[in-house]
């Protein structure tokens, strides 16, 4: 009877198996989940006030105060992939009306732009070509001529593969009385960063990268001065979700009780922790160390296969995304296709200003390995020798 009511019947596909083929994620992120994260993932669920998930909650933010090296007390996990906190960090730090200035060589700065517009902030905007990074003379001349009450700049910026030096940033920034915001999603844990000794003001990350966790949460630091500025602030920021006094209770950043804001992503909160652990165990600088040297090997064999790397400075290559040049006379589509059929490895195209001009190679956390590189070096050679329909 109840039957006869229907008048959509149930998905065949949902009534089939769920199916997920097994591949080597060697893009620019998502990258793959070790057993020890997949495990804490799939654990039985609990509340999310629970005190056991409380607890959970303190050791994320200690995780992230050690990866960020930070003291920072308003330090927490956003329920969100990176780009969610991006829009955590302007949307408390902008009121509409105020000045920021964007360093933008690639996507992230172009996206934070247009999340800045949206606020009715006036955006200001620092161009450097895909590529290129931006040094202290090129950021105090913005300050000077536009004073921004906020920077926003990319650390590892994966759309380009450039990984941009903070060194003076935060020293310059203060002596113009702007806070500095970096993103740092695609950095963290396979270059160097130091927030509290760098004078960064806020700082976020994402799950899915070197920390080898599901996309899904997203660790971010607010400075005493950033922190001093949302307490100043004339109006609540546009979104509830995001409001960072509300989390901040909810994360027990402050000295109230902690009370419910939003159901948070527990068993995504379970893998995070992981990830923070594993990164711990191995150590800040052994993770770093392991990242560049794998990238250096991954360059010199890209270098030896008669390809050209992107970005033309060594110093300034991101060693979690190595960029090279699409091989004259092949389509970039028909290389990561056949990398994904005949190897089961994902390597990724260009984004942003970079389509159809790069290839982009991930060697993130438990993915960055020397047999990895060798891996992906073969099937490269497979498919320059292979994708002959591709040839001008």
């Amino acid at each position: 009877m109840a039957t006869s009511l229907l008048h959509v019947p149930p998905p065949q596909g949902l009534l089939q198996p769920l199916v997920v083929p097994d591949r080597l994620l060697l893009g620019p992120g998502p990258s793959n989940v070790p057993s020890r994260i997949q495990a804490a993932g799939g654990r039985q669920l609990l509340g999310h006030m629970h005190p056991e998930v409380l607890q959970v909650m303190d050791e994320i933010k200690a995780g992230i105060q050690y990866a960020f090296q930070t003291q920072n007390q308003l330090t927490l996990a956003i329920s969100g992939s990176g780009h969610c906190a991006m829009e955590a960090a302007l949307f408390n730090l902008l009121e509409r009306g105020d000045t920021i200035l964007v360093a933008i060589n690639g996507i992230w700065g172009q996206r934070a732009a247009d999340i800045a517009r949206r606020l009715g902030a006036n955006v200001y905007e620092l161009q450097k070509p895909p590529g290129e990074y931006f040094t202290p003379r090129d950021i105090e001349k913005g300050l000077v001529q536009h004073k921004p009450s906020v920077l926003f700049i990319t650390h590892g910026e994966s759309s380009t593969g450039v990984l941009q030096p903070l060194e003076e940033l935060g020293k310059l920034c203060h002596r113009h009385g702007c806070l500095l915001l970096v993103d740092a999603v695609a950095s963290l844990g396979g270059a160097p960063i130091f927030m509290d000794q760098q004078e960064i003001d806020v700082l976020y990350s994402g799950s899915q990268k070197v920390l080898n966790s599901p996309p899904g949460s997203a660790p971010i630091s607010f400075s005493e001065r950033a922190r001093k500025k949302l307490l100043s602030r004339k109006t609540k920021p546009q979104s509830f979700y995001l409001d960072m006094d509300c989390l901040a209770n909810y994360w027990g950043c402050d000295s109230e009780p902690r009370r419910y804001h939003h159901t948070a992503p527990i068993n995504s909160f379970f893998s995070l922790r992981e990830g923070l652990a594993i990164l711990a165990e191995r150590g800040l600088e052994s993770s770093w160390e392991q990242h560049q040297a794998n990238c250096a090997r991954l360059c010199q064999g890209l270098l030896n296969l008669g390809l050209e790397l992107f970005v033309k400075e060594e110093k300034v290559r991101l060693p979690t995304i190595t960029t090279v040049r699409v091989p004259e006379g092949y389509n970039w589509k028909d290389i990561t296709a056949f990398l994904m059929d005949k190897h089961a490895i994902e390597i990724s195209g260009g984004l942003g200003p970079t389509v159809g001009k790069v290839l982009r190679i991930g060697l993130m956390g438990c993915n960055s390995t020397s047999e990895n590189v060798n891996r992906v070096l073969r099937a490269l050679q497979d498919a320059l020798s292979s994708c002959h329909r591709s040839r001008l």
